[in-house]
């Protein structure tokens, strides 16, 4: 059956926007090699975009395209000048080809793998995460980049790295146990928060939430509590990001950005909200009480108050002090002086914002927050310029929206 082009683009895309890490996961899984599963993934969409419109969409993508770049990584192992060191990926990939025909729905799902393997303590803390986002999450060296704060060309090259660093370490590709676990604990949780903050809070493009991205950091983080049941940050980082999601349909109103105190609280999952107070409180009583369970008890102050007026901004302020006391940073510091100029006053909260002037001269978030703080305290002129900074930031057009029709009700 003949497919149009454009349905062929929009099959593959959304394919990849729903599967491509638990794609890149099972191929690595077969592979043993990051650089050359992406690559017979790129080699099996560029099949598609030439088979598809003569033969038809596949009944099921994604396992026409696996079993597509498992036929490629095959064929390029046979053609390999070391072909005796490759005899384990082959018979991987041979047995595969019989026990999962083209149309099966099913692919084997490999992500925690993944995960943990991106996560090993080989590598540097900052280049585990990086490399989880751009591996599973999907994200865009640019994306990842801007995560980190760091230039497109440095993220490859630390990217490019890492990889070359898993293949010749011959790091295994596996979930560990015992002391081993607990050691990449840390990174793995921070890849599925930064995973959900890239799809809720989208850093570039017209899309204002990428939900596929979400929905992958829930599933991640729901694992993880399978995994590490009596592990209460573990619960607290799903609690965390269940609540923060809850509030996704509310956050945007015909493609345009409402701010958190604008929202119309009646659009939120209250499914969602119960189900992460439930998880947050069962995490609490276990006595450790770490970051995300931190962060999680912020998201639920939130949806707890009935209006923007009856939110508890003091408490809220005295958790991201605790916060920042725990692991300080600049953004942490951000949100603990956007609290505090919400319970204390404007003017205040700018003179708690001064020490983190420097660090975050290039994030767009402190820019908007400094700009409404100046727009409160009546520092219109000052506002004016600080709004203009943070659309010379602003990669989505709905933000960009937002923050332009605020710098318009100035009186400058």
């Amino acid at each position: 059956m003949v497919a149009a082009p454009d349905a062929v683009h929009t099959a593959i895309e959304y394919t990849l926007r729903q599967d491509r890490g638990r794609l890149i996961a099972a191929l690595v899984a077969a592979i043993g090699d990051f650089e050359l599963a992406e690559g017979c993934l790129q080699d099996a969409i560029i099949t598609a975009l030439k088979d598809w419109p003569v033969n038809g969409i596949p009944k099921s993508r994604r396992g026409w395209l696996l079993q597509v770049a498992r036929r490629r990584a095959l064929d390029r192992f046979r053609r390999a000048k070391n072909l005796s060191q490759k005899a384990a990926q082959i018979a991987v990939l041979e047995q595969a080809e019989v026990d999962a025909p083209a149309d099966t729905h099913d692919i084997p799902d490999h992500r925690l793998r993944l995960i943990f393997t991106c996560c090993h303590p080989a590598l540097d803390e900052k280049t585990r995460v990086a490399l989880t986002l751009r591996t599973l999450g999907g994200l865009t060296t640019d994306e990842v980049a801007r995560a980190f704060l760091d230039k497109p060309a440095t993220m490859g090259q630390r990217l490019a790295r890492a990889r070359a660093k898993i293949s010749k370490a011959r790091i295994p590709f596996e979930i560990p146990d015992g002391e081993a676990l607990n050691a990449r604990l840390g990174s793995v949780l921070a890849v599925i928060y930064l995973i959900f903050n890239e799809g809720y809070a989208v850093t570039e493009g017209d899309a204002p939430i990428r939900i596929d991205l979400c929905e992958e950091a829930i599933f991640l983080a729901r694992l993880m509590v399978q995994l590490c049941p009596d592990t209460p940050e573990v619960a607290g980082l799903l609690a965390l990001i269940l609540l923060i999601h809850s509030r996704r349909v509310a956050r945007y109103n015909d493609g345009e950005y409402v701010p958190l105190a604008d929202q119309d609280r009646t659009l939120w999952d209250q499914a969602r909200i119960g189900e992460g107070q439930a998880i947050l409180e069962a995490a609490l009583k276990l006595g450790q009480v770490g970051p995300y369970q931190l962060q999680a008890s912020i998201a639920a102050l939130h949806c707890e108050a009935s209006d923007a007026a009856a939110t508890d901004w003091a408490q809220i302020a005295a958790l991201y002090r605790l916060l920042d006391q725990m692991e300080p940073s600049a953004i942490v510091w951000l949100n603990y002086a956007v609290a505090l100029s919400y319970s204390e006053g404007a003017k205040q909260a700018l003179e708690v914002l001064e020490p983190v002037t420097q660090d975050l001269a290039a994030y767009q978030p402190y820019h908007a927050a400094r700009a409404d703080m100046l727009r409160r305290s009546g520092r219109e002129g000052e506002a004016h310029a600080a709004y203009e900074r943070a659309l010379e930031l602003t990669r989505t057009a709905s933000e960009r929206a937002f923050l332009a029709a605020r710098q318009s009700e100035l009186g400058v």
